[in-house]
């Protein structure tokens, strides 16, 4: 028996830091590519920046600009995204930064305060973006 549906293809990104347990930095089937949630660690260390949730959250949107890219997207097709933030009171600081990255057509968003984060990060960032067809970009 064939299948017709769309098959998952692992992503993986030499310019994202390592998965730190048992999944994939994104997965890929279809039109889309879902990412793991990116913390703020710098590849070359695997450790979190030093700088805070600004810091944080600039390095999370740069590892999730590398999984995206190496699936053969990109920030500018990302539809939704969803952050994760170990204190919702830094959620104005998140912003600015994340204001940086996304600059127009905004993909959906949520946010969120939970408990903890691994590595005891400040936030964490996954996405949903558009796989392209070939020649579009």
């Amino acid at each position: 028996m064939s299948c017709s549906h769309p098959q998952k293809q692992v992503v993986t990104a030499d310019k994202a830091p390592k998965a730190i347990g048992p999944y994939s930095a994104g997965v890929s089937t279809g039109h889309l590519v879902f990412t793991a949630g990116q913390l703020g660690l710098d590849p070359a260390t695997g450790e979190l920046v030093p700088g805070g949730i600004e810091a944080q959250t600039r390095r999370a949107l740069s590892n999730l600009r590398a999984v995206l890219e190496a699936a053969g997207s990109g920030l500018e097709h990302v539809i939704k995204t969803t952050v994760f933030l170990q204190d919702i009171h830094e959620f104005g600081l998140m912003n600015t930064v994340y204001a940086e990255f996304f600059t127009a057509d905004f993909p959906a968003r949520s946010a969120f305060q939970v408990a903890a984060l691994p590595k005891g990060a400040a936030v964490e960032i996954e996405a949903v973006a558009l796989l392209p067809c070939e020649g579009e970009e």
